[in-house]
């Protein structure tokens, strides 16, 4: 009987123990993907994906592209070499990298919109001024 416990005891404390090294794991994977997560949230989140994508169809794609091929430009220059993990020269899997963000970006937009996800809208104007604000004017 007290070998029963000891091992229930034993794999007690290696569930425990294995459990903080998956939480650990994941806290790794988390912090090394956190860029991503904080893209996602914005993208499901603070992007108006209804308005963006009828800005996108009326001419925005145009910078949009632009503005990717910019940043792939300008990282190959701050980062210079192949890709460490597939050896594409320099320029190339920065662009495929930019390119392959966008598109998930693009793909988050379409599932903030299945999902009827839509934030809705602040309005930054400032209050209209005039008579109404609660004092008399003599």
């Amino acid at each position: 009987m007290n070998v029963l416990f000891e091992e229930i005891w034993r794999n007690l404390v290696l569930l425990v123990e294995t459990l903080f090294k998956l939480l650990f794991q994941v806290g790794v994977l988390g912090i090394h993907f956190v860029l991503w997560i904080v893209f996602a949230a914005v993208c499901l989140w603070a992007i108006n994906w209804y308005k963006a994508r009828h800005a996108l169809v009326q001419g925005a794609w145009a910078p949009a592209v632009l503005l990717i091929f910019v940043i792939a430009l300008v990282w190959s220059r701050i980062t210079p070499g192949a890709c460490p993990y597939c050896g594409l020269p320099n320029f190339w899997w920065q662009l495929g990298y930019v390119s392959m963000l966008a598109a998930f970006g693009m793909f988050l937009g379409w599932l903030q919109t299945v999902l009827h996800w839509t934030p809705r809208d602040i309005n930054l104007d400032p209050p209209a001024h005039g008579h109404g604000h609660g004092h008399g004017h003599h």
